[in-house]
């Protein structure tokens, strides 16, 4: 067998490795280890000139392994990938050593992190002599798109995709586009009208020669991979738990816009509502508004209305996050009971202000003048309200103690409005239990990364946006949308999917037909052969876990690219000793 010529290259990362790991001693060292014949160091290795450098070195000098000690392989390995596929090496011929988040960063002695950034190399050393030249496979990718959801944020995705030219499937389990906005008047801070940001939307979905609206029904079924899903839709007629005979469609990606729900004031006893009639709730009252009248139960027009924010929110006995768009919205109702009613008294209520959008500062200001009285409680002293007495001039009284005078006071109020913070909806869990993606501890769905990955899943092919993955206001929720949408333009206009040569096998010979490995793969990728009675690994949903492989009983399982041969010699190099004298620093 020739022999292998294997090149080392260990990054400074500015000072972020250099400043607790001697790099140049580690690429000396490295120079000493079998069949390495390059070793350099480099300030930014993932930087345009350090890949240049690694595929200039790796055809000049015939490398046919390469090892990068550098930051997460979760961060940059399909950068250094790249550049070996820049040089005409199989990019699986890499192997990288994470020397700052698990060396750098997690040590303070010098002398003790070099040594053990040797042991990691040495480790990707003797580990990268073992690797194979793999061949990714290619998947044909359906243009088709699902859209759950016909809210802003599924109406908004489906147009994006549907003027592109493809065909869309937009499922809403109401008899109505619009979601929530459509419950909603006017809209902060510029006082819009939700009714004409929905009437366009609703119009253009449901004339669209693209799009096909499936109203009153849900999905019942998508199995399958990126790419190559297929879908049962099911009409539901307004009772979800009685689906009908469902329809089978063809997809290649999913976009999930399922929205939230309100959070049910109820629950907040101390509030009242549910027990005094004139304690209602924000969309309560939109519901007035949009009929263009603010009176009581009565049919009276209020003289005092009291506006209570955070109502399920900012609470660590219902949710603990901030529902953002309440504390604007509160003031779009300050100006809307003005407006029909001027010489009404309109308290604000509230922990503290969150002016966070654009204009949302200056609305504000305007409000703070439009003679609305601010008062500000703590959370953990929550006003209560209660009937007024018979001498009162009014219906109720809201006991608060405030917290910038430090005094406990009265407000009087004929009309309460709550407002209700957004939680995720009841039927989330079966959404994510269908799309195979996962829940944060509030019910949300959870991102693949909430930077970096704001609308993908962990799941390959699904895609999410708007309030069903945080609380949100509408240019947030339309722009998730439409990033989503571009996301899936960007997979559909290639015409294939690229499918990763890092995925499990199975000897079919070895199978037992056991379905341990059935029951446990967390990405569902792996069916049983029903015919010849064995399972099989769908590549494409396969994320090389290795869940499988340590399952199964009979060793029938294989991971490319992380065999026991592989991992074995690994351990072997990161376990051998090394001394740091014995590493002369590289010229």
């Amino acid at each position: 067998m020739e022999k292998l010529r294997i090149g080392v290259y260990v990054c400074n990362c500015g000072t972020n490795i250099a400043r607790v790991v001697d790099a140049e001693a580690v690429a000396g060292f490295a120079l000493s280890l079998p069949n390495v014949v390059l070793a350099k160091t480099y300030r930014y290795m993932c930087s345009n000139p350090g890949q240049e450098m690694i595929a200039r070195d790796i055809k000049e000098n015939k490398l046919d392994r390469v090892v990068v000690a550098a930051c997460s392989p979760n961060m940059h390995e399909r950068t250094f990938r790249h550049a070996l596929q820049m040089a005409g090496l199989n990019q699986y011929l890499l192997e990288m050593a994470n020397i700052r988040e698990q060396c750098s960063w997690v040590h303070k002695d010098r002398t003790e992190a070099t040594k053990k950034a040797m042991a990691l190399v040495q480790g990707a050393v003797l580990r990268v002599e073992k690797h194979e030249a793999l061949e990714s496979i290619d998947a044909h990718m359906c243009p088709n798109v699902l859209v759950i959801g016909g809210g802003i944020a599924g109406m908004t995705a489906a147009l994006e995709l549907a003027d592109a030219g493809n065909k869309v499937h937009l499922v809403e389990k109401h008899s109505r586009l619009g979601g929530n906005i459509a419950r909603v008047d006017l809209t902060a801070p510029y006082f819009y009208a939700a009714r004409d940001l929905l009437t366009d939307r609703v119009t253009r979905t449901r004339n669209h020669e693209h799009i096909q609206v499936h109203l009153d029904s849900k999905v019942i079924g998508l199995s399958g991979y990126v790419g190559n899903f297929t879908a049962n839709i099911a009409k539901t007629n307004g009772t979800p738990e009685k689906a009908g005979n469902p329809v089978a469609v063809e997809i290649g990606n999913v976009a999930i816009c399922t929205g939230y729900k309100e959070f049910d004031a109820s629950r907040v006893t101390h509030f009242g509502y549910g027990k005094l009639p004139n304690v209602i709730t924000s969309f309560e009252l939109e519901k007035m508004l949009k009929a263009g009248k603010v009176e009581t139960r009565e049919g009276k027009m209020p003289k005092y209305v009291a506006i209570i924010h955070c109502v399920g929110s900012r609470n660590h006995e219902f949710h603990a996050y901030c529902s953002r768009v309440c504390c604007m919205t509160a003031l779009k109702y300050a100006h809307e009971i003005k407006s029909a009613s001027p010489n009404s008294y309109v308290s604000d209520v509230y922990i503290d202000m969150h002016a966070f959008g654009k204009g949302h500062e200056d609305f504000y200001k305007r409000s703070s003048q439009a003679k609305t009285l601010f008062l500000m409680y703590d959370r953990e002293n929550r006003p209560v309200i209660h009937k007024a007495g018979p001498k009162d001039d009014c219906e109720m009284l809201i006991e608060v103690h405030e917290k910038l005078s430090g005094e406990h006071i009265e407000i009087p109020a004929d009309l309460v409005v709550l407002m209700v913070g957004m939680e995720a909806r009841e039927d989330a869990k079966e959404i994510a239990h269908l799309a195979n993606i996962s829940q944060d501890k509030e019910g949300w769905f959870i991102e693949s990364h909430p930077k970096l990955e704001p609308v993908a899943t962990t799941t390959d092919g699904i895609f999410i946006a708007g309030t069903c993955v945080a609380p949100k206001d509408i240019p947030d929720t339309v722009a998730q949308a439409r990033a989503a949408a571009a996301r899936i333009l960007a997979r559909i206009a290639k015409g294939k999917i690229e499918v990763d040569a890092i995925y499990s096998e199975v000897n079919e010979d070895l199978c037992s037909g056991c379905r341990f490995c059935n029951d446990l793969c967390p990405f569902n990728a792996i069916e049983y052969v029903e015919d010849e009675k064995h399972s099989h690994v769908i590549s494409a949903l396969c994320k090389a876990c290795g869940v499988c492989v340590a399952a199964c009983p009979s060793s029938a399982i294989k991971g490319r690219h992380f065999t026991d041969e592989q991992v074995l010699a690994q351990i072997d190099g990161i376990f051998a000793e090394v001394a740091y004298d014995q590493a002369e620093p590289v010229s």
